[in-house]
């Protein structure tokens, strides 16, 4: 590639849902992400989309309104789900604690200690997302 410009990158990773505030809130509260310059208010004319930037640099997570809903986001056995979210945590049992307390659901069990290094959850749109420990 070298001598090659650069075409295309990733800017942002688009989460469609029924409430892109509260999803975006929530995310906020599990990444510490801030909203892009001029979201940070509630507008109920303009929260269509809205965008999280990440502090170091990188894509964006962004929300999208989008009334159709997940109706089973955990498959059956030998079914993948198409995407989802890998956020990796020093502590798992606090991530569980703090994931659930900001309104995840649990789609597998509570970590045990010893046990392997990642748990998955719906968020409140019921998108699948992992926990991972390092």
């Amino acid at each position: 590639m070298a001598g090659r410009t650069r075409t295309a990158r990733l800017a942002n990773v688009v989460l469609n849902c029924p409430d892109p505030r509260a999803l975006a809130d929530f995310y906020r509260g599990l990444l510490g992400w801030h909203y892009q310059k001029g979201q940070e208010s509630a507008d109920p004319d303009g929260d269509a989309w809205l965008v999280l930037t990440p502090p170091d640099g990188g894509p964006n997570l962004a929300f999208q309104r989008d009334r159709t809903s997940i109706p089973n986001p955990w498959p059956e056995p030998g079914q993948p789900f198409l995407v989802h979210l890998d956020i990796d945590v020093d502590d798992l049992v606090a991530g569980h604690e703090h994931v659930t307390r900001l309104g995840a659901r649990p789609l597998t069990g509570p970590p045990e200690p010893g046990a392997e290094q990642f748990r998955v959850y719906a968020d409140p749109a019921g998108q699948v997302f992992c926990l991972c420990c390092q």
